[in-house]
């Protein structure tokens, strides 16, 4: 049983306002851009992969957010489930055509990120050195 909703525009010509609270898009880019979002998709863009190789694929997520970040990808329509009907049931999720095309300039923009950092560069969590404006403090 396959799982997932397509989200879809009305004509080819109708845009969104995604300035506007309102605008559908705006939930699917929260969603995509979530701390957990961009990760699920880029972890899914080679092999459809079971809730628990997702998890061990994403490093510090916990099984909430795994499942909640599915869930809303799911609805979206980025990502599809299948449940096998087996005891415990297997559940499989892979990327849908849409989550293909979104997942592709978010691995460009990884995929650039990570050439940009040099090896041992400092971590994001690590504190940023001071940027002055060329001036002397």
């Amino acid at each position: 049983m396959r799982e997932g909703a397509q989200l879809t525009r009305a004509g080819t010509s109708t845009r969104y306002e995604v300035f506007h609270t309102d605008c559908p898009a705006r939930g699917v880019v929260d969603h995509v851009t979530s701390r957990w979002g961009i990760w699920v998709l880029i972890s899914l863009r080679s092999n459809d992969l079971r809730f628990y190789e997702l998890r061990d694929s994403i490093q510090g997520i916990s099984e909430k957010m795994l499942a909640q970040t599915l869930r809303a990808l799911v609805q979206d329509g980025l990502v599809w489930r299948e449940v096998e009907p087996t005891t415990p049931p297997q559940v499989t999720y892979g990327l849908t055509e849409f989550g293909q095309d979104l997942g592709e300039p978010l691995t460009d923009l990884f995929d650039r990120i990570t050439q940009q950092l040099a090896p041992g560069e400092a971590s994001a969590t690590e504190q940023p050195p001071a940027v002055t404006s060329g001036r002397p403090l």
